[in-house]
């Protein structure tokens, strides 16, 4: 069933339920046989994204005078995970896509919001994100893809790894270094797709998310213009972190979200299943593990919420944002997990999506900052 929402206006309700229709319409009747091509083919919902653009979805948290919707982050979160409650490889692209336009309409002059933004917020493009490398994850300090001035534009050559839409993005918000000065030479470039010298690794053959295409972005000398370095020289780390306290929100929402449907497939095949004469869900070793699970998506919304109301309220959240997306990773594997559980044999099987989330969880507690590293960020705030 739905998840309960206090909307904290009239507009946000109207966007839920606009949410909740293309999810009945375009994403629920697909998301199985697409997942399931995917893990084998490399398709990319590319309509499905166009259709959330055309409908100012890919856009929420955006500024109105750029083409964005202007809306409170906890508005803009809910929607997210209204739409990883029907398909979590979108409701991922759409979090990615949201990061890949932070840096401009945060750190980007006039003039660059108005070259950049009407493109990535009119749902005509979709961004990539590459600030991870295959010898620097966590530790983004130690990066090594380099941008190096020549004349009036800059020279990256490297390798980028993990990077959701990769291929199929229209740009690639970059981050590359600038100097050997460690964390603080780090810088932030908005790469178009069609710049010569970029290409791409194979499809990373994952455990899930099969239509949350990942690969490697190599960057081959390609030639970027001075006009696309977003803040200044040096500032991408701060540049990197900001978006990240963004981005893990965007996470925390969409595991919610999964972790919801996997509550709702659970408990509607608890109240049909019978045994001994009378449906599972009746006996209480069942209904308590129900109510535990009921307890950890209620738990996982509730501090999403949290941090996102600081973030409209112009207050520091990154404690709050990594809480968020601790607890809510963390709910999402237990949840699936005990989705496949209530299921029993059935649940193991293709035959009903439980499987499917619990494959999907699994990387929420990696990708936008490991739960180790979330644990360090909170411990540091706590002692501070």
């Amino acid at each position: 069933m739905p998840a309960t929402r206090l909307m904290p206006t009239e507009e946000g309700q109207d966007l839920i339920d606009l949410t909740r229709e293309i999810c009945a319409k375009e994403l629920r009747p697909k998301v199985d046989a697409a997942e399931r091509a995917a893990a084998t083919d490399e398709s990319f919902p590319t309509e499905v994204f166009r259709t959330l653009g055309a409908a100012g979805l890919l856009s929420l948290p955006h500024p109105e005078e750029h083409g964005g919707y202007g809306q409170p982050y906890e508005v803009y979160l809910q929607v997210v995970e209204e739409v990883a409650s029907a398909w979590m490889s979108v409701a991922v692209g759409v979090s990615v896509h949201s990061l890949t336009a932070y840096p401009v309409t945060t750190f980007g002059t006039d003039e660059q919001k108005a070259a950049l933004l009407p493109g990535m917020l009119s749902g005509d493009q979709l961004g990539a994100y590459c600030l991870s490398e295959p010898l620097a994850g966590s530790d983004i300090a130690s990066m090594t893809t380099r941008a190096t001035r020549d004349g009036d534009g800059y020279v990256v050559k490297g390798r980028k790894a993990w990077i959701s839409h990769a291929g199929h993005a229209d740009y690639y918000t970059t981050f590359a270094r600038t100097s050997d000065d460690g964390g603080r030479g780090l810088s932030c470039l908005v790469v178009p797709a069609d710049a010569p010298g970029i290409s791409f690794g194979a499809p990373e053959r994952k455990m899930g998310l099969h239509c949350d295409t990942v690969r490697e972005v190599i960057f081959e000398d390609v030639r970027v213009d001075a006009d696309r370095l977003i803040g200044d020289e040096g500032q991408g780390m701060a540049i990197a972190l900001s978006a990240l306290d963004a981005g893990r929100l965007g996470i925390a929402a969409a595991s919610t979200g999964l972790a919801q449907s996997a509550l709702d497939l659970a408990a509607s095949y608890a109240k049909e299943r019978q045994q001994f004469g009378r449906p599972i869900g009746e006996f209480q070793g069942l209904s308590f593990l129900l109510a535990d699970m009921e307890a950890a998506v209620t738990s996982a919304r509730a501090t999403y919420l949290h941090a996102a109301r600081l973030k409209d309220a112009g207050r520091a959240f990154s404690k709050e944002a990594a809480v968020a997306k601790l607890v809510a990773t963390d709910a999402a594997m237990r949840v699936t997990t005990d989705a496949v559980q209530v299921l029993g044999g059935a649940g193991y099987t293709q035959d009903f999506p439980a499987e499917r989330f619990m494959r999907e969880a699994k990387v929420t507690q990696i990708f936008e900052g490991t739960n180790q590293i979330q644990r360090l960020v909170i411990g540091r705030h706590v002692l501070r």
